[in-house]
């Protein structure tokens, strides 16, 4: 009996590795991979992004248009050559944007304490914003140094270009990646460590108690198509939110997210990637509004497979319009879990085969929220070893957000898919920056 059960082991194990290896492959069928990663391509049917003619990044780079970075100014040099023929920008170590820290973004004047005194619930109340305040005002003094990091540490991305570290310790600290109106973008093994907002603001009438609201995300897919977000690592690293103090009795929200999908963008794969340690995580669409409605409709069609995610709040992802394919993915839920798939207006999420680790106590029901009523498809995904069904899981235990089963649509564009009980081994051992194949 005991040798039985060894081989029977030993037989998925094995069989694991081989579906592992297939599903990490980066070569289209029939070609060999190339040796330098920096010019690999999306493989065929991989995504959302490998629609159309495809997501190739700076591949075709010439030399001249090859460049390996090591500080910020050299980041921002070779983002900022000169044409849209592809590069490749390989990052060697970490890239720090504020390395010199948050003094040298503020404004002469300025602050915090004096701010924290003007502007507490005791001395200003919490029925009027700070929209108004002069510019010599504590909270006019916050916006000019808010302005200078923003300009410091936002960096837009070219078409055609090829983003990857080089090696196990490469990555961006503090940096905002805007993939802003453009096409054809590669961005691979890189830890990215969020960007700590300097300078958050407080507004009182923001719920009933007020908030502290942060800028920056990690990386903004805005308005453009055909990206592919591989093998990275995202993290709050050394400014974790449970090291935050509280002002006014509220958390001092350093973060925004770590990856936003929004304004029409469309034709985006993230796989492989770890996100971790953070609160507002993924946003797919950015606004309920009519204003952004009309050119999200028909849009947002992302993909997410073989990520981790792992000490999480909410939002892995949160999606309003799009039609988003999250597949073989491991979610392990911390002590402040909330929910991972927020499911927003006019969306149509697909769920399938993923695999959940959640603590005691925390039950199935939490995976799906409802923030508006739209169907998804949810099938063959597994909680704590055992296949759930999570709508229904959901639905019993929250009858008041009743959610409806049926996206409408049937991802195609999917490499090798995992049965959900092999996703937890083949994530955990292949997903992150240095890990790259």
């Amino acid at each position: 009996m005991h040798l039985r059960r060894v081989g029977l082991l030993a037989g998925c194990t094995a069989l694991v590795l081989t579906l592992t290896a297939a599903a990490t492959a980066q070569a289209r069928p029939g070609h060999h991979p190339p040796r330098d990663a920096a010019r690999q391509t999306l493989p065929a049917k991989d995504g959302w992004a490998s629609a159309g003619a495809g997501t190739t990044g700076g591949a075709a780079a010439e030399a001249a248009r090859v460049f390996t970075v090591t500080d910020w100014d050299g980041f921002r040099a070779a983002l900022a050559v000169e044409g849209t023929a592809p590069r490749i920008i390989k990052v060697k170590g970490t890239v720090d944007a504020v390395a010199e820290g948050c003094d040298a973004f503020a404004a002469p004047g300025y602050d915090f304490d004096a701010y924290l005194e003007k502007y507490s619930p005791e001395n200003w109340g919490r029925e009027t914003d700070l929209s108004a305040e002069p510019d010599g005002s504590p909270e006019g003094l916050r916006r000019v140094s808010a302005a200078r990091q923003d300009l410091a540490v936002k960096v837009e991305v070219p078409s055609n270009t090829t983003i990857i570290g080089v090696g196990r310790d490469a990555g961006l600290k503090g940096a905002s990646l805007q993939i802003k109106g453009v096409d054809n973008v590669i961005v691979r093994n890189l830890t990215f460590e969020s960007p700590v907002d300097c300078f958050p603001q407080w507004d009182p009438t923001d719920g009933d108690t007020g908030n502290w609201n942060s800028e920056y995300d990690s990386a903004v897919v805005y308005g453009s198509t055909h990206v592919w977000l591989d093998h990275n690592t995202f993290t709050d690293g050394d400014h974790p939110d449970s090291a935050a103090p509280t002002y006014f009795g509220m958390l001092y929200q350093q973060h925004d997210g770590q990856l936003d999908v929004v304004r029409g963008a469309d034709f985006v794969t993230a796989s492989w990637n770890v996100f971790t340690e953070h609160d507002k995580t993924i946003l797919i669409g950015n606004s309920d509004s009519e204003s952004t409605a009309a050119g999200d409709r028909g849009h947002l069609k992302v993909t997410f497979h073989h990520n981790l995610f792992k000490n999480l709040v909410e939002r892995a992802p949160r999606v309003r319009f799009g039609q988003v394919d999250v597949y073989n993915n491991h979610f392990v839920a911390g002590e402040d879990y909330a929910y991972s798939f927020g499911v927003g207006k006019e969306s149509q999420l697909v769920a399938e085969h993923n695999a959940f680790t959640l603590p005691d106590g925390v039950s199935a029901a939490n995976v799906l929220k409802r923030w508006n009523d739209a169907p998804l498809t949810a099938a063959h995904n597994r909680v704590n070893g055992r296949t759930v069904d999570l709508i229904a899981v959901h639905n019993a235990e929250i009858p008041e957000e009743t959610l409806r089963s049926g996206a409408g649509w049937t991802p195609s564009l999917r490499t090798k898919v995992l049965p959900a009980w092999a996703v937890p081994f083949a994530v955990d051992h292949g997903a992150g920056a240095g890990r790259l194949r």
